[in-house]
C-alpha cells in the first residue's frame, strides 16, 4: 500500500509519500512540500497546489490520499482559505480516482507521537524515528504530511498500532 499524506496551507502545502514494505515497516518514498507564489492571487495560488499534488500523485501513484480534517482556529478567514486549499488538494485526488481519508490533527499527533496534543517538532522526531531516517524531514509541513501518512497505515494495520521505531538510513526527501 502507498498512502500519500497532504498537509494543505496556502503558502506551503507538505506531503509524504509512505509504503508498506515487504515487513510491513512503514518506508518513506518521498517528501517535500509544494511552495505556492508569494503574494499571488488565492485562485493562482490553488492551481499550484492542485497542479503540485497532482504532479506527486502521477509521479507516485498512491492508493490513498490523506489530508488534515478541518481545523477550527480563531480566525474565520484563516479557517476559509485553508479549506480552499484542502479542496484543491481533495480535487486533485478525486479527479485521478484516488480515494480521500481525512484524518483531525490530534489523531494524527496521537498515532504518530502517542498524545494528541504533540507539537510539530515532536511530530517530525517520531516521524524520524518510526521510519530510521537520520533527520527529520524539513520542512515541518512536510513532516506533517508523512505523519499523516503514517496514520493512516498505522490505523489501516491488522494489529492498530505503530511499529516500534528502529534505526537506520532514510529514503529520498524532495523539496
Amino acid at each position: 500500500m502507498i498512502v500519500l499524506g497532504v498537509d494543505p496551507g496556502t503558502q506551503i502545502t507538505g506531503y509524504g509519500v509512505v509504503a508498506r514494505g515487504a515487513d510491513r515497516r512503514p518506508v518513506l518514498v518521498e517528501c517535500g512540500a509544494i511552495r505556492p507564489t508569494p503574494g499571488g492571487a488565492l485562485a493562482e495560488r490553488l492551481l499550484e497546489i492542485f497542479e503540485g499534488v497532482a504532479e506527486v500523485i502521477e509521479r507516485t501513484r498512491p492508493d490513498v490520499l490523506c489530508v488534515e480534517g478541518v481545523f477550527y482556529g480563531r480566525n474565520v478567514r484563516t479557517t476559509v482559505i485553508l479549506g480552499h486549499a484542502r479542496g484543491a488538494v481533495m480535487l486533485a485526488a478525486a479527479g485521478r480516482g484516488i480515494p480521500v481519508v481525512e484524518y483531525p490533527p490530534a489523531v494524527v499527533k496521537s498515532a504518530v507521537v502517542g498524545t494528541g496534543k504533540a507539537e510539530k517538532e515532536q511530530v517530525a522526531f517520531m516521524v524520524q524515528e518510526h521510519l530510521s531516517l537520520a533527520e527529520p524531514p524539513t520542512p515541518l509541513d512536510a513532516a506533517d504530511g508523512v505523519a499523516l501518512a503514517l496514520c493512516h497505515l498505522f490505523r489501516d494495520s491488522p494489529e492498530n498500532e505503530p511499529p516500534r521505531p528502529r534505526r537506520g538510513a532514510g529514503r529520498r526527501q524532495v523539496d
